[in-house]
């Protein structure tokens, strides 16, 4: 379901577009923690619209190496922990925020027990997820090899990068059309 809003331009994408390159690349940062993602984005400008922008952060995302995904991975917060006083983060972690004390107690044993196996933080899009979705992939994906478990973490990022970016364009349809495409994801 491709919304109108994601077809043409908006005025946030061309504010995002006009942007010195300086204060686009903080704006992507903001998005993504990978100086390298942010690279490939700034250097695709201007964009003719959002879908043109997610094609953009697909593609980066696509030839991140595995430094430059730590260094995306390193922006995010254990789930159940969002960072203090960052809405996106809360927004984003707003499955965990009614989760009973045992659920919480559960996910900070997992997310230590994955971080103990893949030396990062638990990853994944927890837009739209409850707690117990949340918790539920953790225990799926903690029995995965490295390798395996690296392209999850990659394919997760860029729904997440997608997320921000629609926010980042204020392409509100668009922010809708992501949510709900990376929710059935």
């Amino acid at each position: 379901m491709t919304s109108r809003s994601s077809r043409s331009s908006t005025p946030g994408l061309a504010r995002f577009n006009a942007l010195e390159e300086h204060a686009a690349a903080a704006a992507l940062h903001e998005a993504c923690a990978s100086a390298e993602w942010g690279r490939g984005l700034l250097a695709g400008r201007p964009y003719a619209t959002a879908e043109d922008l997610f094609a953009a952060s697909d593609t980066a995302m696509a030839a991140l190496t595995e430094g430059d995904l730590a260094e995306a991975m390193a922006g995010h917060p254990p789930i159940g922990r969002p960072k203090p006083g960052d809405p996106t983060s809360a927004r984003e972690q707003r499955g965990m925020a009614g989760a009973s004390d045992a659920l919480r107690a559960e996910m900070l044993e997992l997310n230590l027990a994955y971080q103990e196996k893949f030396g990062h933080v638990f990853l994944i899009c927890a837009t739209g997820r409850t707690g117990g979705q949340m918790r539920d992939a953790v225990r799926d994906r903690i029995g995965n090899a490295p390798e395996r478990e690296r392209e999850i973490v990659r394919t997760e990022l860029g729904k997440i990068n997608r997320i921000r970016l629609a926010r980042l364009v204020d392409a509100d349809a668009a922010v809708d059309a992501a949510v709900e495409r990376e929710a059935r994801s």
